[in-house]
This record gives structure tokens, C-alpha cells and sequence, in this order.
């Protein structure tokens, strides 16, 4: 018997976040008069702008751990 299930093919989709959900991720506040928190800060809205939260939750991260000292200013 021949199989006659249709095959289609596979559409590229980015996954769907929660509503919120990017916002939550991405919550994070600079520390003043840290230069690194500053580009950081300044990287995480430009990936922001152009849809890449996956980078500007590592920009997002990296903020949140500068009390952890990964980058003490000299």
C-alpha cells in the first residue's frame, strides 16, 4: 500500500515568549560609575532594538554580576 500522508516542510519559527517574559530577563540596572556596566548596559539596548535577546540577556547577566566582582574597576 502506498503511503499518501503529505509531507510539508519545516517553517522556521522563533519561539514565542510569554508576554513579560523578555522584560523579566532583561531586568537589570547598571551600576553608576562603572564603565563595563555602562557597555554593557549600552550593548543590552542595541540588542534589545534589534530583537537579539538572546545576546542582550548576556549583557543583562553580566550587569547583574557586578556585585559578584567578575568586573571590578582598577
Amino acid at each position: 500500500m502506498a503511503n499518501t500522508q503529505q509531507t510539508h516542510p519545516q517553517q522556521k519559527r522563533s519561539p514565542q515568549l510569554p508576554r513579560g517574559f523578555d522584560a523579566w530577563l532583561l531586568d537589570c540596572v547598571p551600576v553608576p560609575g562603572c564603565s563595563v556596566c555602562g557597555a554593557k548596559w549600552r550593548q543590552l539596548l542595541a540588542r534589545k532594538q534589534t530583537g537579539d535577546l538572546t545576546q542582550a540577556a548576556r549583557h543583562a547577566t553580566e550587569i547583574r554580576d557586578h556585585t559578584s566582582g567578575v568586573h571590578e574597576q582598577p
